[in-house]
């Protein structure tokens, strides 16, 4: 019972019984009136112009009376220029009200067996560092993705690919074969991928002071100082050992990987992240490599002097891509392609999402064209979630050189400070349920703040400005979701019931219900714009909304007993939507605060 859809479709008889004739399909928009303008909803009447050969004042009129005297849900309407503004008979918003209490589920469209397969890769981490801020972002953009898609009546499939070879992995093995005197988690009491990150920190300080001692030497420039590195050097003929399957190379692999993924894990479960699928990149490669060499067997790719393999992609208005280095050893490109045929092997996909920053955006558009060349029908399909990069007010980060915010350690500052902030309010509370809110409190300000920005944009993460009790912060919604549970509880209000009677609502509770009869239409909307900003705000919205109301009107002190019991719906009400909400933004909501 959306008011939207029943509106557009009371139009959409309206101009076809008016002007015989029925509007293009997607030509009635629907949206709510402007707060200055009396009226729940607004129809713009342009697009039915040609229809009923009048103005735009005309024209709204005539189908603002067609609805009056045939719609049981508008109760009276106003026109203004080309804007058609419908007030909503206020009896028909208990209706919506009670609707929305007695939908299982509410603003979740079922999965069948029928429903569309959509796979969503994110996390995609490097084994030879730990978990950062970057792949904060981008664990909670997939998730929440996968949870939107799912809620939006889709069967989804999450995966993750694990980048565990190629030559970043073998600078680490390398650093700790010649510095790490048989550290292990165990003995040094690190995490392993935090272990194993130090190596790979280790070997570029190395190597930089390499290279310059090499240029001073030789009187030669940083790139050919680069080539000559003895270095390099070794970590790349580590790179052909492994490819080759030296024993001694594949068990330090082994070994060193098995910290990594320990680690992994554990950020995984902390950030409140899973994956229904895990692929290895060591697993993959071997099918991108017999791929592209059947390609090049078909004349679809091209060998150059030195041996190494790629596509000529001018034809598309691209460059020339490689995808076998001259040695045999393969690319990421090579990975991703053999990773995509297992995937369809695997699952009758019907859409391919990666989650990848936008820096990505060239990688996925020639993955794109060279999985179409190679006759997968699924190459042109594939969906490049390409989000915006996050920076600290401290600039930007970089791995290699030890300057990235660890995941671990920003889950825990963001856990203190919501300690810190909380410290009052959570002091006659239990220590072992305060410290569980303080971890809801800090990771659900985390993952709001990264999450309700436009993913396509760059954005400034602040820590400070997230765990915020007031303004638009996960922690002002899980306030909400608390002070209505306590309100709830209070009034032995555990299981709301549909409202017999019908008393006179005020604006506020109309507006209310009204926002809470747009949840549905949020789902699909972010499910289609692959957005969870648009459920993140409207949370915020709601949120705001709800502490508007409760200000205004008293609920526990209110005489009229089927008052207090409508207001008291729409608290319960108000509540389930937002820990709905919550959920597909992987938020957890504290019953009290």
């Amino acid at each position: 019972m959306q008011i939207d859809n029943i509106i557009a479709s009371a139009v959409a008889r309206a101009v076809e019984a008016l002007y015989g004739t029925a509007p293009k399909e997607g030509s009635v928009a629907v949206s709510p009136t402007k707060k200055e303008f009396e009226g729940n909803v607004t129809v713009v009447v342009f697009p039915f112009l040609k229809a009923s050969h009048k103005d735009p004042v005309s024209t709204g009129n005539e189908i603002g009376a067609w609805l009056v005297e045939h719609e049981p849900a508008v109760e009276k309407f106003n026109v203004i220029k080309g804007f058609l503004n419908i007030t909503i008979r206020p009896s028909y918003w208990i209706d919506v009200l009670n609707h929305i209490t007695e939908t299982p589920g509410y603003g979740r469209k079922p999965v069948t067996d029928a429903s569309p397969l959509i796979m969503v890769e994110y996390s995609s981490p490097n084994t030879n560092k730990p978990l950062h801020l970057g792949h904060v972002r981008n664990n909670l953009l997939g998730f929440s993705i996968s949870q939107i898609l799912k809620a939006a009546g889709n069967k989804v499939v999450k995966t993750n690919i694990v980048n565990d070879r190629g030559i970043h992995i073998m600078k680490s093995m390398l650093a700790w074969l010649r510095w790490g005197n048989g550290a292990t988690p165990e003995s040094t009491g690190k995490k392993g991928d935090h272990l194993i990150g130090d190596y790979y920190v280790a070997f570029d300080k190395n190597f930089k002071e390499e290279v310059s001692r090499i240029m001073e030497a030789e009187h030669c420039s940083e790139d050919e100082a680069k080539e000559k590195s003895p270095l390099m050097q070794e970590a790349r003929r580590m790179l052909v050992k492994w490819e080759q399957g030296d024993p001694e190379v594949r068990a330090l692999w082994e070994k060193m990987n098995s910290w990594v993924y320990a680690g992994f894990d554990e950020s995984y479960k902390r950030l409140g992240v899973d994956f229904d699928k895990i692929y290895y990149e060591s697993d993959t490669y071997l099918e991108g490599k017999e791929l592209v060499l059947k390609g090049l067997e078909e004349g679809k790719m091209y060998r150059k002097e030195d041996g190494s393999v790629w596509a000529d992609l001018t034809g598309e208005g691209l460059d020339h891509k490689l995808l076998l280095r001259s040695d045999g050893t393969s690319v990421y490109m090579t990975q991703d392609i053999g990773t995509a045929k297992l995937r369809y092997r695997d699952y009758p996909i019907d859409k391919m999402v990666y989650v990848v920053g936008n820096e990505q955006n060239y990688h996925f558009q020639v993955l794109s064209i060279i999985l179409d060349r190679l006759g997968f029908k699924w190459g042109k399909d594939l969906v490049h979630f390409s989000y915006g990069m996050v920076e600290l007010p401290e600039g930007k980060m970089k791995s290699r050189e030890g300057t990235v915010v660890d995941a671990d350690d920003l889950m825990d500052k963001m856990i203190e400070s919501a300690r810190e902030v909380s410290a009052d309010r959570l002091k006659e509370f239990p220590a072992d349920e305060a410290a569980d809110i303080c971890r809801m409190i800090g990771l659900g300000a985390l993952k709001y703040f990264l999450l309700k920005v436009d993913p396509k944009k760059n954005m400034l993460f602040n820590p400070k400005e997230s765990i915020d009790f007031n303004g638009n912060t996960g922690p002002f919604i899980q306030y909400t979701y608390a002070r209505i549970n306590s309100l709830l509880r209070k009034a032995g209000c555990t299981e709301p019931q549909a409202l017999a009677e019908k008393p006179v609502l005020s604006e506020k509770e109309i507006a209310l219900i009204q926002k809470l009869a747009d949840y549905p239409a949020v789902v699909e909307d972010a499910a289609r714009s692959f957005s969870p900003a648009v459920v993140a705000n409207y949370a915020y919205d709601i949120a705001k909304e709800y502490n508007q109301f409760y200000h205004d009107y008293p609920i526990m002190k209110e005489e009229d007993e089927a008052v207090k019991k409508l207001r008291l719906l729409l608290s319960a009400e108000t509540a389930r939507v937002i820990r709905s909400a919550g959920e597909l933004l992987g938020m957890e909501m504290p019953a009290r605060m």
